[in-house]
């Protein structure tokens, strides 16, 4: 067995122990109703707690930095936050789906994939959080498509948002890989930092990435940029990060999802007014969580890439789910309507003067 194919096991057993840990809770309080779960609360009724799934991502700074910085305890009040960090999204949904964890934040594709595979009772998108920060990075001598041809490349986790993105684009570029029917690439599935030890070692050719991934290949192991995700979607933009909320959760506890979308909105402004000191406390906060701060080149890179937004971006979701199918992690498309909730962050923002958003005819809002 090769070093690749080994680490192809840590990494789904990597996975599959980040949903585990993800399942276990500290609370003492009375467990709320959640997906997965049998029970039932009236509407509008206390959460004694909220928990709440996120990633360690530049991608992920409105909920790193919410968590970190304790504006989410505190829009939550006497409602308990409880956190697990996740590597990509499906790892999440699994959590999600096992009554784990009440919301988290993650990508489209996972989303639309549980959403599909539930019959739309599984989760409703509430709020975006990010757009774009997402890149195919690879090694210095592949300057095409072409030349992709025969290489591997890395995703953080089978389904996962830049897993759909990068075997779409080998698709619509006549490279075929073990979902649609071919072996031109190697697609493997693994966390982001083996991604980069792999690349450094020569072990796997490049990933499509998210940020800091994408930035720390770039910057740390020589990586050059052959694909920038937003050249793939019409105004150059795309959500990357999205706050998800189990069906269950929603209907029982409004109050606690609208402390925990007011929270977020309170740091998307603090990011707007602020960028550079949000970027640095970003970096503390990464570090805080993961052991080590990122370089000063890779946050600033990182960074610059993503665009911190509440809007879902809901007019391309179909599109997305579209690239799921032929990709061949889907069988058909699936009908989104439903998906979208975005009635609590609409009052919110009506609350507050901003600019409402749309649910494209995928929902309410």
């Amino acid at each position: 067995m090769t070093r690749l194919t080994r680490l192809k096991f840590v990494a789904a057993g990597a996975a599959l122990l980040i949903a585990v840990t993800a399942c276990s809770s500290n609370s003492t309080d009375t467990p709320t109703a959640a997906a997965g779960s049998t029970g039932s609360a009236p509407a509008g009724s206390a959460a004694g707690t909220l928990r709440l799934g996120y990633f360690a991502n530049v991608t992920h700074a409105a909920a790193v930095l919410g968590v970190a910085d304790g504006t989410f305890q505190k829009e939550l009040g006497g409602t308990k936050l409880e956190t697990s960090i996740f590597n990509a999204g499906p790892a999440a949904i699994e959590a999600l789906n096992a009554g784990a964890i009440d919301a988290s934040f993650l990508g489209p594709s996972p989303a639309i994939n549980a959403f599909a595979k539930s019959n739309g009772e599984a989760l409703r998108v509430v709020a975006g959080a990010t757009d774009n920060g997402a890149s195919l990075v690879v090694k210095p001598d592949i300057t095409s498509v072409a030349d992709l041809k025969g290489k591997t490349i890395a995703t953080p986790q089978l389904g996962g948002t830049q897993d759909v993105a990068l075997r779409y684009y080998l698709l619509q570029n006549g490279l075929k890989v073990q979902t649609t029917g071919g072996d031109d690439v190697d697609v493997v599935n693994q966390e982001n930092a083996q991604t980069l030890d792999l690349f450094k070692s020569g072990e796997v050719d490049g990933g499509w990435l998210p940020e800091p991934w994408a930035s720390r290949l770039v910057v740390e192991a020589g990586a050059k940029v052959l694909v920038d995700e937003t050249t793939q979607w019409p105004g150059g933009k795309f959500p990357t990060t999205i706050l998800i909320v189990s069906k269950t959760y929603l209907a029982a506890h409004p109050d606690q999802v609208k402390a925990l979308i007011t929270g977020e909105l309170a740091v998307l402004d603090e990011i707007a007014k602020d960028p550079k000191s949000a970027s640095t406390e970003l970096n503390n906060a990464i570090g805080d969580l993961t052991g080590k701060k990122l370089g000063d080149g890779v946050i600033e890179r990182a960074f610059a890439n993503i665009k911190p937004t509440y809007d879902p971006e809901a007019s391309v979701w179909p599109a997305q789910s579209d690239h799921a199918v032929q990709a061949g992690l889907l069988k058909s498309a699936p009908d989104l309507n439903g998906i979208f909730d975005l009635r609590i962050l609409n009052s919110v923002l009506a609350a507050e003067g901003k600019t409402t958003v749309s649910a494209a005819g995928a929902g309410q809002d």
